[in-house]
């Protein structure tokens, strides 16, 4: 069974749609890229060269992580921001570990909308749209599914997320 991985841009629903899924289905594995700790810039770029190879090492370490859980059978739900890139190498990584990447996703101004009734004016900037543009792309260029919350009801991205996990 593949283990499920949400990933997109600040402010796209992916940790709504898994605290959501975690609160109904106990029988489903809910891991969290955040739950980690995110360092600050200065101190990624300080220990790993930029905030991207910092990425890419920990999404490596979340797959050698999830690998043997996912092998056991049980069913697994990760989410976090990441490049499709780093979860193929962190899967390659640990062979085999069949996995299968979501976009979650939303237009600019709903990501916006979020960020801010979130408390979070920092997150709802050019650089936030830019990666999610970026996210979308490199989702349509790999053939990754995308599912678009905007106008969407969450229990709606929830059935959709439901019905990969079984």
């Amino acid at each position: 069974m593949p283990l499920v991985i949400l990933i997109g841009a600040s402010g796209s629903g992916k940790t709504t749609i898994a605290r959501a899924i975690a609160n109904q289905r106990a029988d489903i594995d809910v891991r969290y890229f955040d739950s980690i700790g995110v360092p600050p810039p200065d101190q990624m770029i300080a220990e790993y060269g930029s905030g991207e190879n910092w990425q890419r090492a920990k999404t490596i370490e979340w797959m050698t992580t999830l690998a043997p859980i996912n092998r056991s059978g049980r069913q697994m739900l990760f989410e976090g921001q990441t490049r499709l890139a780093f979860l193929a190498e962190g899967a390659a990584a640990v062979h085999p570990c069949p996995y299968r990447p979501i976009l979650i996703d939303c237009d600019d101004e709903t990501r916006y909308r979020r960020l801010m009734a979130r408390g979070q004016p920092e997150l709802a900037s050019p650089d936030m749209q830019n990666w999610a543009r970026f996210l979308r792309k490199d989702a349509q260029d790999k053939g990754c599914e995308i599912l678009d919350t905007t106008g969407r009801r969450l229990e709606d991205c929830v059935e959709r997320v439901l019905v990969l996990l079984s």
